[in-house]
């Protein structure tokens, strides 16, 4: 699995991309997303998988991974989408963000293609995920937008065999490739990392409002089931009129029926020096975005029984009751109706809840 320094499209894991232009100075700018990455021959972007070579961009990823694993789907987080069920999990390596607080900086910020230490074709990963079970593969642990032709090959292998592909993405890329990425797309995790520019600029080095537009993006224009993540971390991202400006905008774009998460930040990358995010923070934030109008509000990385229990929007009795990843009650139908009150909870259901549980299974794959 030993990758060369330099790029070539001898790699058999490199592979042409679609989304570039060439520049009146000879630079290539890559299209991908709003970083506009612009490339000499040979020259890497700040993802560090896509690169020039030959007058032209390629992924340099394509067909690797960091690794596979089987999770509850509650954990991408996704609290609306086939409840219960396992997912088959897996990244690369490389991002196209530079956050300082970064949770997984051992793979996505990693300059080492040589992280990849596994392998898998589209068709090998489908069979994979059928044969453990599956409902759905993820494309987690760093972001999809870098490696979306790989992405989107995979999700189409696994369509053919009746398997969901879901997206945890940031929320970073460019109108174009959006629109096709999420295409292939069943359900998404958005990471929207705060609701200020000066955090997204200074901790980030993005821009808030690319976000903001994939958001509408998908609440309008697509059918993809998608869910949005907020980590906070103290005295960054956790003050209450931010909070309160974050869900009011939700409430007024998005409506009340996208469910929100609230995670807790624990010290690493480049902010060792901030304190992990108190439970008590989490549930304030939940209760301020109940109080905005929000329906189905919840925290994460915490253990907290009622943050994590989906209430019915309609007569607010407890629908679905977890206990860390693990459903311990279920009173839903099998289209997703309330089981006291008959009103339909927004999410993808297709049959009773299924029965993964907590489990973490890493799995290895053999190349083909």
């Amino acid at each position: 699995m030993a990758a060369p320094d330099t790029l070539s499209l001898a790699d058999p894991y490199t592979v042409p991309t679609a989304y570039w232009h060439a520049l009146p100075d000879g630079r290539i700018q890559c299209d991908v997303c709003p970083r506009a990455c612009k490339l000499h021959e040979g020259q890497r972007g700040l993802c560090f998988v896509r690169g020039r070579v030959d007058d032209q961009v390629v992924l340099a990823s394509y067909g690797r991974s960091s690794g596979f694993c089987v999770d509850p789907i509650e954990k991408k987080p996704l609290n609306h989408f086939l409840p219960g069920s396992a997912v088959l999990s897996f990244g690369t390596a490389g991002c196209n963000l530079a956050c300082r607080f970064c949770q997984n900086w051992d793979i996505s910020k990693s300059r080492e293609i040589d992280t990849l230490s596994s392998a898998a074709s589209p068709q090998a990963l489908a069979e994979a995920a059928q044969r453990l079970g599956c409902r759905s593969v993820a494309f987690t642990y760093n972001d999809p937008v870098i490696f979306m032709e790989y992405a989107m090959d995979v999700a189409d292998a696994c369509r053919e065999r009746g398997i969901k592909a879901v997206a945890v993405s940031a929320g970073y890329m460019n109108p174009a490739p959006r629109a096709e990425f999420y295409r292939h797309m069943d359900a998404a995790n958005i990471d929207l990392k705060a609701f200020s520019d000066s955090f997204y600029e200074k901790i980030t080095f993005a821009r808030l409002g690319a976000v903001l537009d994939t958001l509408q993006y998908l609440r309008h224009e697509t059918n993809v089931w998608f869910e949005i993540t907020t980590l906070l971390i103290p005295g960054h991202n956790d003050g209450d009129a931010e909070i309160a400006a974050q869900c009011a905008w939700l409430l007024d774009h998005l409506g009340p029926d996208v469910p929100l998460h609230f995670t807790a930040f624990h010290p690493d990358f480049k902010m060792r020096d901030v304190p992990a995010t108190p439970p008590a923070t989490l549930r304030r934030a939940r209760q301020i975005a109940l109080d905005q109008g929000l329906r189905y509000v919840y925290t994460g990385n915490v253990h907290d029984p009622d943050g994590q229990t989906t209430r019915c929007g309609s007569c607010g009795q407890p629908a679905v009751v977890r206990d860390w990843y693990e459903i311990v009650r279920y009173q839903l139908t099998d289209d997703g109706r309330c089981g006291s009150c008959g009103a339909a909870v927004p999410g993808v259901y297709d049959g009773p809840a299924g029965s993964w549980g907590s489990r973490r299974l890493p799995v290895r794959l053999v190349p083909a």
